[in-house]
């Protein structure tokens, strides 16, 4: 079946913004400047700051879904379900674990290159599986189990490609380790998150855009405050700034002053994470989950090829290998196999079929 002209649209969306997603980190990342304590220039490394902007992402995805409402209301033939009713509060537990995930990544992104980065959280979907036959009580398939094994694989071949490659792109080897060990980390709280919004927030049937809005605002609300205590929490060697703190937001807004193109890194995170967001519920309604897997992956394509043409990262054959591992381990856990296998394909599990005909997508949003 061809696609029409919206959903090429949305496809390349999807692809376009989720790969401005990352890359607009690294490049803010990459930049050094001046700050406010005039001892010259240091790295810009605010990664809660920049974790707050994501959020405000998310949280822009909240207005969209109430201008939705709104033009649903004043429609002859209302183009939206009614919401059931529902507690707010079940939000929290899943923007926590987002907030804490996505803060970790964002330290992890200083560490180590934008392509390791985005194969490495390929992990979730081992740590996700586990998570929901332990605590949801679900009976993962043969090719999901092997799916998960040969995921392991790949996550252990890009870990040594970033190993060998490391020196040679000019990164500490302890920072790219520890780097590499975060992201897998913040696997771990994400596919908690996953399992909480699954469930509790699945069987309330909220709108995707609200969900994720939501889970934005907590977001967005509580980290925003935890800055001001972060600003007096000395952290080391982890800290770029120089008073060794946690967070300086102060120097970060210093820096921006300094070289206005952090700001324009910035922004293009911001509205990224916010059509990201939009492009992939929308791909997920209009094609199918599946596609939406499919372009997430093709995206690291994106970012590893950008990172290599600006001089981020250095070649090394064996992060080829590894995003092909990866990406079959992906393919074999969601269930692609099965409509190449077999002419007609009746799945027999219903999170298998959900999964082909674009249903029960996790609402979780990207960084």
């Amino acid at each position: 079946m061809a696609w029409t002209s919206y959903q090429l649209i949305l496809a390349g969306l999807m692809l376009v913004t989720g790969s401005i997603n990352t890359l607009s980190a690294k490049w803010a990342d990459n930049f050094s400047a001046k700050g406010c304590h005039g001892s010259g220039t240091h790295q810009f490394q605010h990664p809660f700051l920049q974790a707050v902007g994501m959020f405000l992402g998310e949280l822009s995805c909240l207005c969209v879904f109430f201008i939705l409402v709104w033009r649903s209301r004043r429609s002859p033939e209302p183009t939206l379900a009614p919401s059931e009713p529902f507690n707010s509060l079940l939000f929290l537990p899943p923007a926590l674990c987002d907030m804490t995930g996505t803060s970790i990544m964002y330290v992890a992104l200083n560490m180590t290159s934008a392509s390791s980065f985005q194969m490495l959280r390929g992990a979730v979907i081992i740590f996700t599986g586990l998570l929901s036959v332990a605590f949801l009580g679900r009976k993962l398939e043969w090719n999901q189990w092997l799916g998960i094994f040969i995921t392991i694989a790949g996550l252990v071949i890009v870990g040594l490609a970033d190993l060998l490659s490391g020196p040679s792109s000019g990164k500490n080897l302890s920072d790219v380790i520890t780097g590499d060990l975060l992201i897998i980390m913040a696997q771990v709280i994400v596919s908690i998150q996953m399992v909480l919004e699954e469930k509790y927030v699945y069987k309330h049937n909220v709108h995707p855009l609200r969900a994720v809005g939501t889970e934005g605002l907590f977001g967005f609300v509580i980290l925003t405050l935890l800055l001001i205590p972060f600003y007096y929490i000395p952290a080391g060697s982890f800290s770029s700034s120089d008073r060794g703190v946690l967070e300086d937001s102060l120097d970060a807004f210093c820096q921006m002053g300094n070289q206005p193109l952090i700001i324009l890194a910035l922004l293009g995170n911001i509205s990224s994470i916010a059509f990201f967001n939009f492009a992939g519920i929308s791909v997920t309604k209009e094609i199918s989950a599946t596609t939406r897997m499919v372009l997430d992956s093709l995206r690291t394509v994106v970012i590893w090829i950008v990172s290599l043409a600006l001089g981020w990262e250095s070649f090394h054959a064996l992060q080829i290998l590894g995003f092909v591992i990866l990406l079959l381990g992906t393919a074999l856990y969601n269930g692609l196999h099965k409509p190449l296998m077999c002419r007609r394909c009746q799945p027999d599990s219903e999170e298998t079929r959900g999964l082909l005909q674009g249903q029960q997508t996790p609402i979780n949003s990207d960084s």
